[in-house]
């Protein structure tokens, strides 16, 4: 493994540390107020600038606007920048200045000062990081939603030292309580219907805050996963680790982004896309859970071997019941799509359709989903796939775009479907954005593990 080079120390004033993070629902909600007014400033000096005849234009705008609230998600962490992260995974519906922004909370955020960082060990340890190791960098190489992570060296031994932010379950929780009246506000929506949607949402996200946990998970899948090729998983080390510090072995690799720039080649690309194929499907079919985090910065990209995919950060795992599993590869099944009395009833099984729906209504969703699988699934449909085509990203753009522009199915603002879906549509939609920026031609057909 290559020895980590040392990071270079913050040049921009939103990369210095943080000396605190509000967490009470009162500081956050001050916050985010702060933001609005800011925003709403950037409007005002908008449009003042136009009626004095200045030439202006609307990419000006949101990138003053995208920088403000990067900069109070930044700030924020927690749940507010988990969004983030989510929306920067679907570029298409956001204008470019806001993706760019947002697609830095794949990568770094302004991490936690020094002192913040050893209080974390004496809560933990009683002892401060520099007794526990041999050596610590103060300073973090990454920082982002839930925690940040430190070099360190014992026993001769690269260290990753993932601590968590004080206070960030309390956050989440406070989020919640703040949007959640607001939401069922603005859409109208009955709380008892969407309670379990939230409820799995939330779940994901407490789960996150909880690192022994995602000890115990990680060591679980990297085991399970040993045998597929041109895969690696970190070492965990119970002993330095606790609810809110996690230690693993330091990966070498770059993620995608610096990756990409080295301008691999074709060969190395299509081995990477095919590793991160394979370790999903094994997971999917076999495991039946997933690690439905993945977004740019979980995973470090070698060219080592023809191409080396390191996997970090099992915190948000979903665990797939027997029955949802069952649904959700029917409904990929081409069968599916060529039988539409077997379509409406794994929908009305997997609760889209309803027995009350007008038969108007029932034929929209129908037409709706039969036509998103149909895109959706092509990749399981066929022996290989390129990523790399766009053709695919464009039609899978123009889709959503169509649907959008559908007046009944803005109307219909009750969610419909399972709420384990939630965490698989993120986890697919993940997986295809990371192949799509890696063009990589996969072999997608055969489900089947690859091993040594």
């Amino acid at each position: 493994m290559s020895e980590p080079t040392p990071s270079p120390a913050p040049s921009e004033p939103e990369n210095q540390p943080q000396a605190s993070l509000p967490t009470t629902k009162v500081a956050r909600a001050a916050r985010f107020a702060k933001t609005g007014l800011k925003v709403g400033a950037n409007y005002v000096k908008h449009y003042a600038k136009r009626a004095a005849g200045a030439e202006v234009s609307p990419e000006d705008l949101h990138a003053a606007n995208a920088a403000e609230l990067y900069g109070a998600l930044s700030e924020m962490k927690g749940s507010v920048l988990k969004v983030a992260q989510m929306l920067a995974m679907e570029k298409n519906i956001l204008p470019a200045a806001y993706a760019e922004q947002f697609a830095q909370a794949q990568y770094q955020t302004p991490p936690l000062s020094g002192p913040l960082v050893v209080k974390a060990f004496r809560d933990a340890f009683g002892q401060s990081p520099y007794e526990l190791f041999d050596a610590f960098e103060p300073q973090a190489r990454q920082a982002a939603s839930i925690g940040q992570v430190h070099f360190a060296r014992k026993d001769g031994r690269a260290l990753a030292v993932k601590v968590q932010y004080p206070g960030v379950a309390d956050s989440i929780r406070s989020d919640i309580r703040l949007v959640k009246p607001i939401a069922l506000r603005v859409l109208g929506l009955d709380e008892a219907t969407v309670r379990p949607y939230l409820q799995e949402v939330e779940t994901r996200l407490m789960e996150e805050t909880d690192y022994a946990l995602e000890l115990r998970r990680g060591q679980h899948i990297a085991a399970q996963c040993a045998h597929l090729l041109h895969l690696e998983f970190p070492r965990y080390y119970p002993e330095l680790s606790g609810a809110r510090i996690l230690t693993m072995d330091w990966l070498g690799g770059q993620h995608l982004r610096e990756f990409l720039a080295t301008e691999p080649s074709q060969q190395v690309r299509n081995q990477l896309g095919q590793a991160l194929w394979d370790f999903y499907m094994h997971q999917l079919h076999t495991l039946r859970q997933v690690h439905a985090d993945p977004h740019p910065g979980n995973f470090l990209l070698r060219a080592d071997a023809g191409g080396t995919v390191g996997v970090l950060d099992f915190g948000c795992v979903k665990e797939i019941p027997a029955e949802v599993h069952r649904l959700f590869t029917a409904l990929l099944a081409p069968e599916t799509l060529e039988d539409e009395s077997r379509l409406a009833a794994l929908l009305e099984e997997a609760g889209v359709l309803r027995p009350h729906d007008a038969p108007a209504l029932r034929q929209l969703y129908l037409r709706t989903l039969h036509d998103s699988l149909a895109l959706v699934g092509r990749p399981f449909r066929q022996p290989t796939f390129d990523f790399g085509d766009p053709g695919f990203m464009q039609a899978l753009y123009a889709l959503g775009d169509d649907l959008m522009q559908q007046p009944e199915l803005r109307q219909q603002r009750e969610p419909r479907g399972s709420e384990h879906f939630i965490y698989l549509n993120r986890t697919y939609v993940g997986l295809y954005a990371l192949l799509t920026e890696l063009k990589a031609r996969v072999r997608t057909g055969d489900a089947s593990d690859t091993a040594e």
